[in-house]
């Protein structure tokens, strides 16, 4: 009997040759391993490291889809109904594949225990760079504690070095406030890293986002931690009662607020780094 090559060390399309052979699968296949199913035969993967699916993304490829159809089939696994099928790998494409207006995929139907199916949905999200930093964070984590990966095994698997993995994981050490500002695009990894080391990393978090600070600078802000809560001292020339105004906007909005009045009248500028933060403001304003 040959011995099963090891998985370690090669990426998603090497992992789904493994699974081609014949004793791997259960149901028929069709045009070279490939078959069509009804969208409304699949089922989302409950073990899908993905949880928010960006909503100009999903736009961009629900047209692509329109125009040109799935491209690439998804990974599924027969379930206890016949007729159901779990998603393993490829849930934005069946989520675009509705949207777009299609009655069916392509798929390739594997028989994979829970386990497979997990490892496979991970690293199909991390290698197509579907995962923000906290999700990619925490689909590492399930794999160190339920399958008990090494680093090294999991910068191997997804191709990737060992200090990214590493410092990946360090953002789980970071409090709530802050992991929440990395979910939701506030932060950058590279920000949230340079504060795994501050005294007050949520303090430290709030004025980065407020002052809009590059890695760099947020790098020198954490080492020599967080300025006093006033952004601009009064002995600058401004009014303590504006300055407790704009701090008290930019918490609100979590981002850098400043007021510039004119007699009864003034301007106010929000500073926004991303779309995702813009989003946020017309949310909350609406």
């Amino acid at each position: 009997m040959i011995e099963k090559p090891s998985r370690l060390g090669r990426g998603l399309a090497a992992l789904i040759g493994d699974m081609a052979s014949p004793e791997g699968a259960r149901v028929a296949e069709v045009s070279g391993g490939q078959k069509r199913l009804p969208v409304e035969f699949l089922i989302a993967n409950r073990a899908n490291p993905r949880r928010d699916f960006d909503t100009d993304q999903l736009d961009e490829l629900t047209h692509s889809i329109r125009e040109k159809g799935v491209m690439q089939p998804l990974l599924v696994r027969p379930s206890e109904d016949p007729n159901i099928f779990e998603i393993i790998a490829g849930e934005r494409r069946w989520r675009a594949a509705q949207r777009a207006g299609l009655h069916d995929v392509p798929v390739i139907v594997r028989e994979v225990d829970d386990k497979e199916a997990l490892e496979l949905a991970i690293i199909e999200n991390v290698q197509r760079v579907d995962l923000n930093p906290l999700e990619e964070a925490q689909g590492y984590e399930q794999l160190i504690e339920q399958f008990s990966y090494t680093q090294q095994d999991l910068a191997q698997v997804i191709g990737k070095s060992r200090s990214h993995v590493a410092n990946t994981l360090r953002l789980l050490k970071l409090p709530r406030e802050v992991r929440d500002m990395v979910s939701n695009g506030q932060l950058t990894a590279g920000h949230a890293r340079t504060l795994i080391t501050a005294e007050d990393p949520a303090a430290v978090a709030r004025q980065i986002v407020e002052g809009g600070l590059s890695v760099r600078e947020a790098e020198a802000l954490s080492q020599r931690g967080a300025a006093p809560k006033a952004t601009h001292p009064p002995s600058a020339g401004r009014d303590a009662d504006l300055v407790a105004l704009e701090k008290r906007l930019s918490d609100l909005l979590g981002m850098k607020v400043l007021v510039h009045p004119k007699g009864e009248t003034g301007r106010l500028e929000i500073h926004y780094r991303t779309l995702e933060q813009l989003d946020s403001v017309l949310a909350k304003l609406g």
